[in-house]
């Protein structure tokens, strides 16, 4: 039994999408690094995957916190798993499976480094006197790949948040405004002039002065301006495709509004909505960075990468800190355009269009 059945026009536009292969493979990319993030514990952590002790089975990554005197050590806080792993190394019976990276966004590794003349390093270290850290750390000891990764993941989750409210209530004002036209047209068109002429930036500044910002309160504030965008392009859309024959043909036969708006209107703008998508994902993580960067996005100690950029400004001669999120930044950015071009490319409608 089929539960999904593509249309002909969305086989071809899919096929279309796959032959444009940079594009493709950008998606594939993308999308399996989102995969990574939601998972990313099992990759990037302080916890272990798999702890073996006295014929019992432990999995701390998503589980509670295990204290270390449960495993033989002489704490009560929760095991160092690294520690661990070096104590059971000789042992046949117990045994410890750690992460590919075995250390969090948050920890901190102070213990100190020598160069080959022996003289003592103090963070933040490079990848060479980094022990395990592929990267190197900052100056407060944290694993950059590790903060590399879990800040993508924030930005991935905020850009999703973000695009979810913008294209929402951007879908739903513009086809408001289209279908009724009008007054009511005209009076939102001037609401909408008047919001977009306030300086977002300063929004931003004062409330952080106010409040520390969270995810969800600079989500909100960012939406408060980022549907506007979006609102004008389905105004435009909805009173294109209103005036068309199909839409005359379903108010005739005393289809509703709400039928015609969400069963015709939306659909045949679907598009439209796809090919921005990937550019809004971008924007959304250029814009994080940028407030974390300043000082007025996520708070510290979030892994973020604003907060990895000015680190990175502020201690140049720590290279790799600088090195490692500009290439993140640049890698990511690639593959959404990449993308963003292979949809607009795949769903134009001059290349599907049954009008002459």
């Amino acid at each position: 039994m089929k539960f999904f059945k593509m249309s002909p026009a969305s086989k071809r536009q899919f096929a279309r999408f796959k032959s444009i292969k940079r594009g493709y493979w950008s998606f594939v990319i993308f999308m399996s690094l989102i995969l990574v993030s939601v998972f990313l514990e099992l990759f990037i952590s302080e916890r272990a995957l798999l702890v073996k002790y006295e014929n019992k089975y432990y999995f701390p990554t998503y589980g509670h916190q295990i204290p270390g005197n449960v495993f033989g050590l002489d704490y009560e806080y929760e095991t160092n798993y690294r520690e661990l792993h070096e104590k059971f190394a000789g042992s046949s019976d117990n045994f410890v499976v750690l992460p590919l990276v075995p250390w969090g966004p948050l920890e901190n590794d102070l213990e100190a480094r020598y160069d080959q003349n022996s003289k003592r390093l103090y963070p933040p270290f490079a990848p060479e006197y980094a022990r395990k850290h592929y990267l190197g750390t900052d100056s407060t000891g944290r694993d950059i790949l590790a903060r590399l990764f879990y800040g993508f993941r924030i930005a991935i989750a905020f850009s999703i948040f973000l695009l979810f409210i913008n294209y929402f209530a951007g879908i739903m004002i513009g086809c408001f405004m289209g279908w009724l036209g009008g007054r009511t047209d005209l009076y939102m068109q001037r609401f909408i002039e008047v919001l977009s002429n306030i300086p977002f930036l300063y929004v931003v500044m004062i409330v952080a002065s106010i409040v520390t910002p969270t995810f969800y309160s600079l989500g909100f504030i960012m939406a408060a301006f980022g549907w506007i965008s979006m609102t004008w392009y389905m105004r435009t859309a909805t009173y294109r495709e209103k005036a068309r024959d199909y839409i005359l043909a379903a108010r005739s036969i005393g289809a509703t509004d709400f039928r015609i708006i969400f069963k015709h209107i939306i659909p045949n703008s679907l598009a439209l909505i796809l090919t921005f998508i990937p550019f809004s994902i971008s924007e959304a993580i250029v814009s994080l960075t940028s407030l974390d960067f300043l000082g007025y996005g996520l708070p510290p100690p979030t892994p973020s990468w604003g907060g990895l950029l000015d680190e990175g400004v502020r201690t140049l001669s720590a290279y790799w800190i600088l090195a490692s999120v500009v290439t993140a930044m640049v890698i990511v950015l690639i593959l959404v355009t990449f993308m963003g071009e292979a949809i607009r490319e795949a769903f134009d409608p001059k290349r599907h269009t049954t009008y002459e």
